[in-house]
């Protein structure tokens, strides 16, 4: 009797099924992982009887199918600088230890001795690095290094601006000043100071220079500011050269300075002059000193952000996203990462957010999708179905035995 084999068929798909189940439960908690759902099909069945067709009998069940559900998972914030989850179709590109390219979902990651970003077990991250100051995304792909523990280099300011206002009220040789802070080349600070002395009604004179001790050899703008009879400046025009402030021969050795001083943001002036007291409202140049960094964090879109403690955020690497077309055909590697199968389609690498990509959500990770209701309730019907064939068996069993003994 082929009931036998029959029934063996069952238990061995219903054990499958009931083992797929328990990993889909142990991976409730896992970040990004996908849950497996079985397929069942039946084998080729027989004929009996004189009859084509007329009596058919299968002989059993084959081995489940089983298909990782890619829906997408519940996105939970976390709060964590390197948790990126992602919102749509796509994988994180990975590199594995033995250097095979794998996928995953799972986004909750590291960096390690070396400064590379890789996954909680890792596998490095792949994207781009930012080189000599420069992300270029059309280079190929690599591993993501970070700054860690990096300075900032400074930055010289070469352009200066300040709002305000000049008292239209006041009397000539009326003096107002303010200043700015700016860094030479080295990262040092410097203080410009604005100096104004209303020379005429709407006419002012004005100085702008660091103090001379800072230089060998300081030349400070000069020159006349001229106002209309509604307070808008006239002279110096947008279109004329902006008034320059230079310095050489810095007594800290670093290069000369030469700072632009913008009277203008665009064609709209920073300087008015009415009837109210002298006064500063917005400062602005383009400076730094060195700065240390302080931390390192995954943006949306995928942005590896550098801060450092000046306050300043510098975009130092981007995460790679792969788009599959069919990725029910990736094979399950481990540590929540898939591989390519003579399968899948070739993956398309690029930007998150392009080319049917998902996006990317920084401090959060993608849930499992596992269902822990849907779970239990195949976990009791696999079980049912292993006893219903357990039983199969024991019944051809009892039935050989009164076979066997109806010889005697």
């Amino acid at each position: 009797m082929a009931s036998f084999s029959t029934a063996l068929s069952a238990l061995n798909a219903d054990t499958t099924a009931i083992d797929v189940v328990g990993n889909n439960l142990a991976n409730l908690n896992t970040p990004g992982f996908k849950a497996s759902t079985v397929s069942f099909f039946d084998l080729v069945t027989q004929s009996i009887g004189a009859g084509l067709g007329s009596t058919q009998v299968g002989f059993g069940v084959g081995t489940p199918v089983t298909l990782a559900d890619f829906s997408q998972g519940a996105l939970q914030s976390t709060g964590g600088p390197l948790d990126a989850a992602i919102q749509g179709d796509g994988f994180f590109v990975v590199q594995a230890p033995n250097g095979n390219t794998e996928y995953t979902r799972g986004g909750n990651f590291q960096v390690n001795t070396a400064g590379d970003l890789t996954t909680a077990t890792g596998e490095l991250v792949q994207g781009w690095t930012m080189t000599n100051g420069t992300l270029n995304t059309n280079l190929p792909t690599g591993n993501i290094t970070v700054p860690v523990g990096a300075l900032a280099p400074p930055l010289a300011t070469t352009t200066t601006s300040v709002g305000l206002n000049l008292d239209s009220s006041a009397v000539k040789g009326t003096n107002f000043s303010t200043s700015v802070q700016v860094y030479d080349s080295l990262g040092e600070a410097h203080t410009v100071t604005f100096s104004f002395t209303e020379s005429a009604p709407n006419t002012w004179t004005y100085t702008a220079g660091i103090p001379s001790a800072d230089a060998t050899t300081v030349t400070p703008a000069t020159g006349t500011l001229t106002f209309d009879a509604n307070g808008n400046l006239l002279t110096p025009a947008s279109t004329t050269a902006a008034p320059v402030i230079a310095a050489t021969g810095l007594t800290d050795g670093a290069s000369p300075l030469s700072i632009t001083w913008n009277l203008y943001n665009g064609t709209t002036p920073n300087i008015s002059q009415f009837d109210q007291t002298s006064a500063t409202s917005a400062v602005a140049q383009n400076g730094s000193a060195a700065a240390n960094l302080v931390s390192v964090g995954l943006a949306n879109g995928g942005e590896v952000l550098a801060q450092y403690s000046d306050g300043q955020q510098v975009v130092v690497g981007q995460m790679a996203m792969a788009d599959i077309r069919n990725p029910e055909s990736l094979i399950a590697a481990g540590d929540n990462n898939f591989a390519a199968s003579s399968l899948t389609a070739l993956p398309a690498i690029g930007l998150p957010g392009t080319g049917g990509r998902g996006t990317v959500l920084g401090g959060s990770v993608e849930s499992s999708t596992v269902n822990i209701a849907t779970e239990f309730t195949n976990l009791i019907i696999y079980q049912q179905g292993y006893e219903a064939n357990a039983h199969v068996v024991t019944t051809i069993n009892q039935l050989g035995q009164d076979t066997i003994n109806l010889k005697q």
